[in-house]
């Protein structure tokens, strides 16, 4: 598969690809994509409902971590994430007055950040070209023999950028997010409604 079939083939499905986390601010989304590790979208999205509605970001900054702990426990390890959310407000409070910066080295450095929820945020707040490798994303990169199955996110990241377009790194994260999300399932994916050919759908066949 050539990459603009790839890439027309997504457009087809989703012209408007965008992210599922709900947020109307910067922090909100880096602290939804924290908190979606191991975690659905929705469910993310129904718990920072509740956590916006007490707390911005100044107030999470010295917030009581057992009060974070019982809005965020439908997450999972809850423990840990409002652990991480509120030294993250922290961080960004004391050097960024509660602003999440284009500095790929400060958020990564921040507890619960890593390279993918980074790729997210700069991706989505700052139009920096971006793929984040999830675990939809990685299953369709290897099912499409982009990547191959014993590759780790950070080499299947490269292999996405190397074969996508610069410009279309971020429509496509989203795009493979949504596809691997709703077609190419980990369980029962739709390959009959997918023209694809991949190596998944012919062994299915």
């Amino acid at each position: 598969m050539k990459a603009i079939e790839l890439i027309n083939y997504l457009d087809s499905l989703y012209p408007l690809a965008q992210c599922e986390l709900n947020y109307t601010k910067d922090y909100e989304l880096l602290i939804a994509t924290v908190l979606s590790a191991q975690c659905t979208d929705k469910r993310v999205n129904e718990v920072t409902k509740v956590l916006w509605e007490k707390y911005d970001i100044f107030s999470l900054a010295i917030a009581n971590k057992k009060d974070i702990e019982k809005i965020i426990y439908p997450v999972g390890t809850y423990n840990k994430k409002s652990a991480f959310i509120i030294e993250i407000a922290k961080s960004l409070v004391e050097n960024y007055n509660g602003k999440v910066p284009n500095d790929r080295g400060f958020l990564e450095s921040l507890p619960g950040v890593g390279r993918k929820t980074c790729n997210v945020v700069l991706s989505n707040i700052y139009n920096v070209p971006a793929i984040a490798v999830d675990t939809h994303v990685a299953r369709v990169a290897k099912r499409l023999g982009i990547a191959k199955k014993d590759d780790d996110v950070l080499t299947i990241e490269k292999k996405l950028m190397k074969f996508l377009p610069k410009e279309n790194w971020s429509k496509c994260h989203h795009q493979l997010v949504l596809f691997g999300r709703y077609i190419c399932k980990s369980k029962n994916p739709l390959c009959e409604n997918c023209p694809i050919q991949c190596k998944y759908s012919k062994l299915k066949k």
